[in-house]
């Protein structure tokens, strides 16, 4: 899976959410006040084509994109690899990290640990 510019998420996130969409629908669901001009987010859809995350039906000289790879894909070839390069690979590590950060409690901890007992 070949790595995503900022941009490019963000147009994923969009994509993902809309199942299938114009360049237009596209830009009228960006948020924020950097959303790029229309023939720059048609480029930044292409090459997201390029890059085989999207594909698209041709409806004479418009296409209609859509997804190829899901948003569950993503985010599991996203999550390993940062965890690989950033936690040694070890998931212990991650979850240590976060609550040494206090971005996870006690409770959230005996919540994972339930699910991880329940899964066994």
């Amino acid at each position: 899976m070949k790595k995503l510019t900022n941009k490019e998420e963000e147009i994923m996130q969009v994509l993902w959410k809309l199942n299938k969409a114009f360049v237009k629908d596209v830009l009228d669901a960006m948020t924020g006040d950097d959303k790029p001009h229309y023939n720059t987010l048609s480029t930044i859809i292409r090459k997201l084509e390029d890059k085989g995350y999207v594909d698209h039906v041709a409806y004479g000289n418009t296409h209609q994109y859509f997804p190829v790879i899901s948003k569950e894909d993503y985010r599991k070839g996203f999550m390993a690899k940062a965890i690989d390069n950033y936690f040694n690979s070890s998931y212990k590590n991650m979850v240590s990290f976060f609550a040494k950060e206090e971005k996870l409690s006690i409770d959230d901890l005996k919540e994972i640990i339930a699910l991880i007992e329940k899964e066994n």
